[in-house]
């Protein structure tokens, strides 16, 4: 038996693979900039977009081996 989240999970695929590529690709991006907007502002005070960036990036590279590109880049 199939869970009305399979249901959805299932018509939400169907949905995005009917896009046209450049579609997709401003639904992906408008999906990451509206992610980065409920990171910044569950943060108290709401952070900058420019320090919630920072922020998610030092996070993603965490546990990595240092890379002094990287750093330079994120501070």
């Amino acid at each position: 038996m199939r869970s009305v989240a399979d249901l959805l999970r299932a018509e939400d695929r169907k949905a995005v693979l009917a896009l046209a590529t450049d579609e997709r690709v401003r639904l992906a991006l408008a999906l990451g900039e509206r992610d980065l907007e409920s990171f910044r502002l569950a943060h108290d005070p709401p952070l900058t977009r420019d320090e919630a960036v920072r922020r998610l990036e030092r996070q993603r590279q965490h546990g990595r081996r240092p890379c002094r590109c990287i750093e330079e880049l994120i501070g």
